[in-house]
C-alpha cells in the first residue's frame, strides 16, 4: 500500500547508482523569470495556480508591508540599517544597534568590506575572463572576507579594518599582474551605478592611490555603502532581492571556506562567487529577472559546495555512524569548542592529546561525535549546552576555556571574558584571536594553557549535576541509505506514512516554540529528519523506533550544510518510487536565522522543491511583492506559528 502522496507520479528526479557508489544528477531547475523590460516584479510572475495564496499568507504579506512602511518612515535618522538575519528588530531592520549586539560602527565596517570585496571580485572576474589569471590568495580571501560578515561571526572593528586593508592590498597585487600581462582595467571601473550613492564603482575606489586613514575614516566611508542608498535608487523590492543574492553568497562562501580548510576546493565555485559579486556592480543588476536568475544560480553553486564539504568531511574523518553522545561531564580540565569547523576540532584534539584535558562540543559541533576520525579520540568527552543563543548562560557556567571557530558567537559576559578565544574569521573586541601561520597551522597553546589554569570539572561537580540521557548522532546519508530497504518496506506497507525534515536554525524568539510543539501532533508512524541547531528543540526527546523496525524515528543528519545528505536520501527514495521529491510523502518545515540558511533555501528553490514551510517569520529583506513570486512559483508557505496542529494536518495531506 503506497501513501496517497505517491499516487501522483511526476517527473523522475534524476539519480542513479553507478559502480556501487551514489551519484546525483542535478535536478533541472525550475524555469525562472527572464523578462528584461518592466521594473515591476509582477511582470515576472508565472501564470497563477488554481489555488492562490491562503488567507494566512495574505495577512502575513500585508503585515510585512505595513511594518516596512513604518520602518522606512523612521529611516531618515538611522545610525545603521541591517536586516540580514531573522532576529532583526521589529521584523524590519536594526537601525540603532543590532539585536545581535553589532554596533553601528561595526555595521558600517562590514558594509564597507562587502563594498570593497565587490570591487576585488570584479577585478578577479576580469582577470580570469580577459587574461586567464587565477590568484589563489584572492580566491581564499574573498570567501573568508564575505564569511566574516555573517551574523554573529565578528564584532571586532580592528579585524574589519584589517580585512579592508587586505582587500585593497590584494586589489593592487592583482592589478599589477594584469598590467604585466598588458591587460587594462575594465571600462566599468569608471562607471558607478546609482545604487552606490555618492561612492564610485568599487573597482575605482579600490584603485584610489590615497591611503585610508584610521578606523574613524573607514567608518565614515562605510556609512555611505549601506542598504539605504540601494533602497533609494532601486526601491525596496529590487534592493531586497539584491540582498537575497548577497546573503546567499555569504552562506555558500562560508561552506566553501570550511571545505578549503580541509583541502577541498573547486575553481568554478570561486569563479561563480566572484562573477555574482561583479554582477551586482553592473547595470544588469537593476533588472529583476537577472537578479532572480543569479539567486537561483547561487543556489546551484551552493548545492555543489555542500556536496564538496560533505566529501571533505567524509574523506577526512570517515562517514558518520550512529553514535550515542553523553551530555554529562567527566572529572578533569576542560575545553569547549563551538561553531562548525571540524578541521579546528581535529587540530584541537591532536594538540590536547595526553594533556589530561577533556574536549566538549557545543552547538553545531555536536555531529562531530559521529565521525570515526574524530570519535576515536578518548578525550572527546561529550557535548555541553544547547543552541547558540543560550551561550551567555552556558558559557558562564563552563569551568574551562572556550574556542570559537565560526558563527554563532555573542559579545561575552564578564564571567567568561577571560576564558574565550576566537579563531578563523570570528572576532570579539578585546578577546585573544588565534591566527594561522603562513603554512596554515594553528597553535592552540593559549587555549590549552587557559584550560589548565581553570578548575575544570571536579568529581564533586559531576556528582552534583543532574544526570542527562545520551543523544544519538551520525545519521548522514550513508547511514540512512544503509537501512533504505527497511524504510522503503515501511512506506510500502503503510507503517511509515510520512517523513518530515524539520531543522535549520534556532533562536530565542517565543514563536520558535512552534518547532517544539510541532512534534506533539506527529503520528507515531512518521519519521523525523533534523539538522542544524534547530535540532536542539527536540534532540533529547525519545521518539522511539518506527513501528516494526529498529530504526529510530528521529534521525540527526548533522550540521546545517548536511542538508545535502537530506537531498541525497530524498533523491534515492524518489528513484525507488519512480517519482520526484515533490511527490514523496515528505514535508520540509525549516527554521531560518542567518545567511547559511538563505543559501540552503536558494538551493532547494534551484532544485525545484515546492511546499517548503519557512519560519518563524519571513525575511525582512523580501517585500510582499518578492514573497509573492516565491509563493506563486514554489508555494513557499509561512510557518503557521500560531497553530502548529493545523500545519501538521496540512503536511500529512502533502500540502
Amino acid at each position: 500500500m503506497l501513501p496517497r502522496c505517491l499516487s501522483s507520479v511526476g517527473t523522475r528526479l534524476g539519480s542513479r547508482i553507478s559502480g556501487g557508489s551514489l551519484s546525483l544528477f542535478r535536478l533541472a531547475p525550475a524555469a525562472h523569470p527572464t523578462g528584461r523590460s518592466s521594473q515591476r516584479i509582477f511582470a515576472y510572475l508565472p501564470t497563477p495556480a488554481a489555488e492562490g495564496p491562503s488567507c494566512q499568507q495574505v495577512r502575513d504579506m500585508a503585515s510585512i508591508k505595513a511594518r516596512m512602511e513604518a520602518a522606512n518612515e523612521a529611516l531618515k535618522d538611522d545610525k545603521m540599517m541591517c536586516y540580514q538575519c531573522e532576529q532583526t528588530k521589529g521584523g524590519t531592520g536594526c537601525t540603532e544597534i543590532g539585536v545581535c549586539g553589532k554596533t553601528p560602527e561595526v555595521a558600517a565596517l562590514q558594509d564597507l568590506l562587502i563594498y570593497t570585496v565587490k570591487g576585488l571580485a570584479s577585478l578577479a572576474h576580469h582577470a580570469r575572463t580577459a587574461a586567464g589569471i587565477e590568484d589563489q590568495e584572492v580566491n581564499t580571501f574573498v570567501n573568508g572576507a564575505i564569511f566574516s560578515t555573517l551574523t554573529n561571526v565578528n564584532f571586532a572593528d580592528d579585524r574589519f579594518v584589517e580585512f579592508v586593508n587586505d582587500s585593497r592590498r590584494l586589489h593592487a597585487k592583482l592589478s599589477a599582474k594584469l598590467a604585466a600581462a598588458g591587460v587594462s582595467l575594465p571600462a566599468s571601473a569608471s562607471e558607478s551605478q546609482p545604487w552606490f550613492g555618492s561612492m564610485p564603482h568599487p573597482l575605482a575606489w579600490n584603485s584610489q592611490a590615497a591611503a585610508l586613514g584610521g578606523v574613524g575614516d573607514m567608518i565614515e566611508i562605510g556609512m555611505q555603502t549601506g542598504i539605504a542608498a540601494r533602497q533609494e535608487a532601486l526601491g525596496e523590492t529590487l534592493a531586497g532581492l539584491q540582498e537575497l543574492l548577497t546573503y546567499g553568497l555569504k552562506g555558500l562562501a562560508a561552506y566553501a571556506h570550511h571545505a578549503e580548510a580541509l583541502g577541498h576546493t573547486d575553481a568554478k565555485v570561486y569563479a561563480d562567487v566572484q562573477e555574482s559579486l561583479h554582477f551586482l556592480c553592473t547595470p544588469a543588476a537593476a533588472d529583476l529577472g537577472a537578479v532572480l536568475d543569479h539567486c537561483f544560480k547561487a543556489g546551484a553553486t551552493n548545492f555543489c559546495v555542500m556536496e564538496m564539504l560533505s566529501v571533505a568531511h567524509t574523506s577526512t574523518f570517515g562517514h558518520p555512524v550512529p553514535t550515542p553522545v553523553s551530555l554529562n561531564p567527566v572529572p578533569g580540565k576542560a575545553i569547549l569548542i563551538t561553531g562548525h569547523d571540524m578541521h579546528d576540532l581535529h587540530l584541537l584534539l591532536e594538540q590536547t592529546a595526553g594533556t589530561g584535558i577533556n574536549v566538549y562540543t557545543h552547538g553545531e559541533m555536536l555531529p562531530a561525535h559521529g565521525y570515526p576520525g574524530l570519535k576515536k579520540y578518548p578525550h572527546l568527552a561529550g557535548h555541553y549546552g544547547g543552541a547558540w543563543y543560550r551561550q551567555k548562560v552556558d558559557f558562564a557556567s563552563f569551568p574551562g576555556s572556550i574556542a570559537v571557530t565560526t558563527n554563532c558567537v555573542l559579545d561575552p559576559l564578564t564571567a567568561y571574558k577571560n576564558n574565550i578565544f576566537t579563531i578563523n574569521e570570528t572576532g570579539l573586541s578585546g578577546i585573544p584571536h588565534i591566527k594561522a601561520d603562513a603554512s596554515g597551522n594553528k597553535d592552540f597553546g593559549p587555549i590549552i594553557r587557559r584550560a589548565l589554569e581553570l578548575p575544570g570539572y571536579t568529581a564533586e561537580d559531576v556528582q552534583r549535576l543532574p544526570k542527562k540521557k545520551d543523544v544519538t548522532v551520525g545519521f548522514g546519508h550513508n547511514a540512512v541509505l544503509s537501512v533504505a530497504p527497511q524504510v522503503i518496506d515501511a512506506i510500502q506497507s503503510g507503517r511509515l506514512e510520512h517523513i518530515f525534515l524539520v531543522g535549520g536554525c534556532d533562536g530565542s524568539e517565543p514563536q520558535r516554540k512552534y518547532y517544539s510543539k510541532l512534534y506533539q501532533y506527529m503520528p507515531t508512524n512518521t519519521m523525523v529528519l533534523t539538522l542544524g541547531c534547530g535540532k536542539f528543540r527536540i534532540f533529547d526527546q525519545d521518539f522511539g523506533n518506527l513501528p516494526g523496525t529498529n530504526i529510530p524515528r528521529l534521525l540527526d543528519m548533522g550540521q546545517c550544510n548536511d542538508a545535502y545528505s537530506a537531498l541525497v536520501v530524498a533523491t534515492e527514495l524518489a528513484k525507488v518510487f519512480k517519482t520526484d521529491v515533490n511527490s514523496l510523502p515528505l514535508s520540509l518545515d525549516l527554521s531560518w536565522f542567518e545567511q547559511k540558511a538563505v543559501a540552503v533555501l536558494l538551493t532547494l528553490l534551484h532544485l525545484g522543491v515546492r511546499n517548503i514551510r519557512l519560519g518563524p517569520r519571513l525575511p525582512a529583506f523580501l517585500t510582499p511583492e518578492a514573497v509573492g513570486v516565491l509563493v506563486d512559483k514554489f508555494n513557499l508557505i509561512p510557518a503557521n506559528v500560531a497553530d502548529p496542529a493545523a500545519d501538521m494536518k496540512m503536511m500529512m495531506q502533502c500540502k
